[in-house]
């Protein structure tokens, strides 16, 4: 069952309090379903402010999704740096390749078929869907579950809870304007129904809201408590020229940071390596920096210690020599930007 009158109130707040986000359709337009995709690949776990100017400069640059295709994966990679989770970035290239190769440079409709494209998954597609083509889909971020939560004040914890709220918001999502719902939901969530302090004042569904009723909306959504993250630990090596050029290398395409550049240096182990220096892509006098870097991914942080060496002729076989103001032209992560920071104090 649908519930129309509350549908009404969120469009209604929606069409006087929308966010102007770069990649959203003002009133009225048609939305591009390749603007959408794109910026829905770059929300995925990272926050609209760090996305904004990395859409524009992908948009400047690949301003079609067949432009995109044609694009080298390594520029696709070194665009992307800075922005985590680099498998996003592989897939992209790979859906955009996909879609122009099976689908004529359009993006299907459908969510089955969106879900067969490289880096689709359920909610991506459902959000296509529904932004990109007004098809109602049960489309459910993180603020939407925060909303969705606190409106039925759904005691059980995430992530057990997610199926029921994904029927939920299944059931609230109207039959007309469902693209424009799903993210007048993602606004709400965002602008009035936030994790602290929800400005419950401000909500167009507030008698409506059983957290709110109940005079503990923040209680909501329940989480399951996360386990500790284990701390892995490394080293790498900053093999400098005389030119003053450093040694950098690509790392396997598969795996945590895949296809990207990297700061040569051991494996990751659960345990300080004692003499990592059997690792180092030459014998040289290397000396240990004070500090080193810490970082954290999303299931362990990492501790790395910093080795620094100097040789006069840098053998091209070791890998890619660039000089420290051109690392912004190659897939350097932000793990290895740290690196460089923490040598160059800069």
């Amino acid at each position: 069952m649908t519930h129309p009158a509350h549908a009404d109130l969120i469009l209604d707040w929606y069409d006087h309090n929308r966010r102007r986000l770069p990649w959203r359709a003002e009133a009225g337009q048609v939305p591009d379903p390749y603007h959408v995709w794109l910026s829905e690949v770059m929300l995925q776990q990272t926050t609209v402010q760090t996305v904004a100017d990395y859409y524009r400069r992908f948009l400047t640059r690949w301003p079609r999704v067949q432009d995109l295709a044609q694009a080298p994966l390594d520029d696709v990679l070194t665009e992307w740096a800075g922005l985590g989770y680099y498998a996003r970035a592989r897939n992209l290239h790979k859906c955009a390749a996909m879609v122009v190769a099976r689908h004529r440079g359009s993006f299907p409709a459908d969510e089955a078929a969106l879900r067969l494209l490289p880096g689709i998954g359920d909610y991506t597609a459902a959000a296509i869907s529904a932004i990109a083509f007004d098809i109602p889909a049960a489309v459910m971020d993180g603020n939407i579950e925060r909303v969705v939560s606190r409106l039925f004040a759904v005691e059980e914890p995430l992530p057990a809870a997610k199926p029921r709220l994904k029927a939920l918001v299944a059931d609230l999502t109207p039959q007309q304007r469902p693209g424009d719902y799903a993210q007048a939901m993602m606004d709400l969530g965002a602008m009035v129904c936030t994790p602290r302090r929800p400005a419950c004042g401000l909500c167009p569904v507030s008698a409506r809201c059983v957290a709110r009723i109940s005079d503990d909306p923040e209680r909501f959504p329940l989480k399951s408590p996360k386990p500790d993250k284990p701390t892995r630990y490394g080293a790498v090596f900053w093999l400098t020229r005389k030119d003053g050029a450093v040694l950098l290398r690509r790392r396997a395409e598969k795996g945590l940071l895949g296809g990207m550049m990297e700061v040569p240096g051991t494996e990751w182990l659960d345990q300080r390596p004692p003499a990592p220096l059997g690792d180092a892509p030459v014998k040289a006098e290397w000396q240990r920096l004070e500090g080193g870097v810490r970082h954290t991914f999303t299931h362990f942080h990492l501790d790395l210690s910093i080795y620094r060496a100097a040789v006069g002729l840098g053998d091209p076989k070791l890998g890619t020599w660039v000089t420290p103001d051109r690392f912004g032209e190659v897939a350097l992560p932000t793990l290895y930007r740290k690196v460089a920071k923490a040598v160059l104090g800069r």
